[in-house]
């Protein structure tokens, strides 16, 4: 096993120029760091408007890790594939291609994307969407999937959002991909998002991971004030059940980190653990308290 971070936990630090990704990687390898997970919110490797790719900055990337002694186990992007208009259906496959094509050139063994729009309305995700629309998710990610495998990287499900998200939708889309090129990424604390036990899906789930975003909520059942759908940058958001969830400091939380991770240990897991935080303290102070608390959590069960 091989725990490291996630750039996303420090999103907002590299946002506000307060560090830059360089920095973040000689961040994390000074903090105990074995590897990085590149979510490229905050920055890019490409041009937005030409998307035209910067192999320099990606040669500079690789470099900086191999220098820190970081891993680059992960590259995750923003998908949508349940686009109504064929055409647009066409264009968003396309966009996640180019994105393996960038996965490839960093080098990265793995890229997790998305299936679903994270705020597709609540309304319409239900079982009976799910069903309706497996037959096109399928067939988007098995060709996402191919394209990946010629360029030498795994893709990946993760567990987000509110509608392919819980054990069950999420075995159902990896059966029906059926591909060795598909694989899991687990969010231990995504799946409280549809209000499953986090423990029981590691349990159920850790046999199919290719790699875990460990993370913690604060879990409220009444108002607590400042509450929104779907805001979940630090803010109280809902799950799909109506409870409120705020992000939290690993192990500070409303979860239970030590029977999560007792779970993925006692399932033989050896893959890639990274720590993803999204609460309201600052990115830097919470993201090395969280990475010190999983090794000595790990450690300990």
């Amino acid at each position: 096993m091989k725990l490291g971070i996630s750039s996303y936990s420090l999103d907002r630090e590299i946002s506000k120029g307060q560090i830059s990704l360089f920095d973040a990687i000689d961040w994390a390898a000074k903090q105990g760091a074995e590897c990085m997970e590149l979510v490229p919110f905050s920055f890019r490797f490409d041009d937005p408007v030409s998307l035209k790719i910067d192999y320099d900055k990606i040669n500079q990337t690789k470099r900086r890790a191999l220098d820190a002694g970081i891993e680059l186990a992960n590259y995750s992007v923003l998908a949508n594939l349940l686009q109504e208009d064929p055409q647009a259906q066409e264009q968003e496959i396309a966009r996640v291609c180019h994105e393996v094509d960038i996965a490839a050139e960093l080098g990265l063994p793995r890229m997790r994307h998305d299936v679903s729009d994270y705020r597709r309305p609540l309304n319409e995700n239900t079982i009976k969407d799910f069903d309706r629309l497996l037959p096109q998710m399928t067939q988007a990610v098995q060709r996402i999937s191919e394209h990946a495998r010629k360029r030498g990287v795994k893709t990946l499900l993760e567990n987000h959002g509110f509608f392919v998200n819980g054990c069950d939708r999420v075995e159902r889309l990896l059966n029906s991909v059926n591909s060795d090129n598909y694989g899991l990424l687990l969010d231990t604390g995504n799946i409280v998002c549809v209000d499953e036990d986090a423990v029981a899906a590691s349990a159920l789930l850790a046999s199919r991971c290719d790699m875990v975003h460990l993370k913690d909520f604060y879990i409220r059942r009444r108002d607590p004030g400042d509450a929104t759908q779907f805001d979940c940058a630090g803010s109280w958001f809902r799950s799909r059940g109506g409870k409120y969830l705020r992000g939290a400091i690993l192990a500070q939380g409303d979860l239970d980190i030590y029977a999560s991770l007792k779970a993925l240990k006692d399932a033989n897991y050896n893959g890639p653990i990274a720590i993803e935080f999204e609460g309201l303290e600052d990115g830097l102070y919470a993201t090395a308290v969280s990475l010190k608390n999983a090794r000595r959590i790990w450690d300990e069960v």
